[in-house]
C-alpha cells in the first residue's frame, strides 16, 4: 500500500476482508479440526468497526457500527458462532427502533466497536473516545448503555487495564469532541462501580489510546496524532492527524498519588497506539515494551497503515532522570501485543503479537517473544491467510508463563473464509490444536477477549 491520499475514490480500508458484513447470523454445528481444550469453557469475542450503512470516500477504518462476533466454546465442542451489532442511537434510528436503554452522557449516536471482554460478571463493549461502555447478554444482545451502575461521571476507554492483584480496572480516557484541555483517569472497583476519578491537564486533544499500569504508577501516553482543525472544517469525520510538533511525552502517575505528582518524561517522536506491557524496577526506571510507529495519519488519514508500520521497542524510562534508552525487540511490523494476564504490570518473559502487512495477501503471522532470550517464535498461518489479535488463556494443570493458548480469528483471502484458531503458546511446531470452521465471513477488527463462564456466567 503506498500512501493514500485523502481525497483518493478508492479507500482500501472499505475493500477487501476490511468491507463491511450486513447480516447477523447465529451457527450452530460447526465443523472443527483437531481437539478443542475440553478446559476452555466460554467464549471467544472480538469487536470491530462494521458500518450498516453506505459511507463517504473519506471513511476512516476506526468509525462506523460496532460488531462483535463470538464463538462459544463448551466441553470440547464449539456450540455456537454469532455475530450481532452493539446498539446505538444511530442503529436504532437507521432501524426505525427506539434508542437503547441507558444514560447517554455525551449524546453519541455511536456504539462501541473497538473493543469487548468480562467485567465484574457482565460483557462489555467499549470504545475510546468517551463513549459510554454497552452491557451486552451472553448471546451477545445489546442490554443497553451501562456507565458502571451510574457511577461514571462521563467518558470511559476502550483500553482499560486490569489490575491482576486487585481486579480493579484502571482506564485514561479522552472525549471527543467535550474535553479539549485534559483527560481522565478513572479506577473502577471489582464491584463494577467507579470508586476514582482525576483530571489531568494536557496541552492539546491527543488520541490517548491506550495506558499502562505498573504496581507503582499509572501510566499516560501523551503523543502527537492530536484534532486537526483543518480537516474539521474540510468535513472529515475523524479529525486527527500527525502533529510532531507537539512532542511526546510520557506521564508517571503513582497510583496513591495527585496531578501535581506527575512525572513526565519527553521521549523520541512517534506514536504507539498498543503497549505490550510494563513493569518497575528496582533502580526506580520503567521498562515499556511498545509497537512504536514512527509517524501515523500524515498522508494516510483514513487508517494506520498508510504511513509505516510500527516494530516492538523496549523503553527503559526513569522518572527521577528524566532519561529514556530505547532497544529494538524486533524490527519486523508487530501489532496488537499481548501477554498472559497475570503478569500484568509485573517482570514477564513472553509477549505476543500480530506481524501485520499493509497487504493483508502477504498473511500475517502470530509472534511469540522471548524477551529474556531474545528469540521470537512465529507462527505462520500460511500463503494468504491473516491471524488476528492473539489472546492468550493460561492452561490449568501448569504455573508456566507460557503454558497455554493462542486463540485468534484467521481470515483466508484464497476462498474469503474464516476460521477460529486455537494454537499451543508451547510449541508452534504442533500447528493448529483447532480450528473452527465459521461458515461466514468475519471482517479484520480490533481487539477482543477470552471471556470464560466462571466469570461471565451463561
Amino acid at each position: 500500500m503506498t500512501a493514500i491520499e485523502h481525497d483518493q475514490d478508492l479507500n482500501p480500508y472499505m475493500q477487501g476482508n476490511y468491507r463491511p458484513v450486513r447480516e447477523e447470523v447465529t451457527e450452530f454445528e460447526l465443523e472443527v479440526l483437531g481437539e478443542i481444550p475440553t478446559e476452555l469453557s466460554g467464549r471467544y469475542l472480538r469487536n470491530g468497526p462494521n458500518p450498516f450503512a453506505e459511507v463517504p470516500s473519506n471513511h476512516h477504518w476506526f468509525l462506523g457500527a460496532g460488531m462483535v462476533h463470538g464463538i462459544r466454546l463448551l466441553e470440547g465442542e464449539a456450540k455456537w458462532y454469532r455475530n450481532r451489532y452493539v446498539g446505538s442511537a444511530e442503529l436504532s434510528k437507521f432501524r426505525g427502533q427506539d434508542d437503547i436503554p441507558g444514560y447517554n452522557w455525551n449524546a453519541g449516536s455511536g456504539g462501541p466497536n473497538t473493543n469487548v471482554g468480562g467485567f465484574a460478571g457482565k460483557t462489555w463493549a467499549m470504545v475510546e473516545a468517551g463513549g459510554c461502555p454497552v452491557e451486552l447478554g451472553y448471546e451477545l444482545e445489546t442490554l443497553g448503555r451501562n456507565n458502571f451502575e451510574g457511577t461514571l461521571p462521563g467518558a470511559f476507554t476502550a483500553h482499560p487495564k486490569i489490575d491482576p492483584s486487585s481486579g480493579e480496572m484502571h482506564a485514561m480516557t479522552y472525549a471527543w469532541p467535550q474535553w479539549f484541555d485534559h483527560v481522565q483517569y478513572v479506577v473502577v472497583a471489582s464491584n463494577g462501580h467507579v470508586r476514582k476519578t482525576l483530571d489531568i491537564p494536557l496541552p492539546g486533544m491527543t488520541m490517548m489510546h491506550d495506558m499502562s499500569l505498573t504496581e507503582k504508577y499509572a501510566i499516560i501516553y501523551d503523543q502527537p496524532v492530536t484534532v486537526n482543525f483543518n480537516l474539521l472544517e474540510e468535513g472529515s469525520n475523524f479529525p486527527f492527524s500527525w502533529s510532531p510538533d507537539y512532542g511526546n511525552r510520557v506521564g508517571f502517575l503513582p497510583r496513591l498519588g495527585d496531578v501535581d505528582d506527575i512525572v513526565w518524561v519527553d521521549v523520541p517522536v512517534g506514536y504507539a497506539f498498543h503497549p505490550m506491557n510494563a513493569f518497575d524496577n528496582d533502580d526506580g526506571s520503567v521498562t515499556i515494551d511498545l509497537c512504536k510507529y514512527e509517524k501515523l495519519f500524515d498522508t494516510d488519514l483514513r487508517g494506520p497503515l498508510g504511513d509505516g508500520l510500527p516494530r516492538l521497542e523496549r523503553w527503559n524510562v526513569n522518572p527521577e532522570s528524566r532519561s529514556v534508552t530505547i532497544d529494538v525487540i524486533d524490527e519486523r511490523a508487530n501489532e496488537f501485543p499481548r501477554h498472559r494476564h497475570d503478569v500484568g504490570g509485573q517482570p514477564y518473559r513472553y509477549g505476543y503479537s500480530v506481524s501485520i502487512s499493509s497487504d493483508p495477501t502477504d498473511g500475517w503471522q502470530t509472534l511469540k517473544h522471548d524477551l529474556q532470550s531474545g528469540e521470537t517464535m512465529v507462527f505462520d498461518h500460511g500463503a494468504g491467510r491473516a491471524g488476528g489479535e492473539a489472546v492468550f488463556v493460561p492452561k490449568e494443570a501448569s504455573n508456566e508463563e507460557d503454558a497455554g493458548y493462542l486463540m485468534t480469528f484467521v481470515h483466508d483471502l484464497n476462498n474469503d473464509s474464516a476460521e477460529f484458531v486455537v494454537i499451543d503458546a508451547q510449541d508452534f511446531s504442533r500447528g493448529y490444536v483447532a480450528q473452527v470452521k465459521i461458515p461466514k465471513r468475519i471482517p479484520f477488527g480490533f481487539h477482543g477477549n477470552w471471556v470464560s463462564d466462571k466469570s461471565v456466567a451463561p
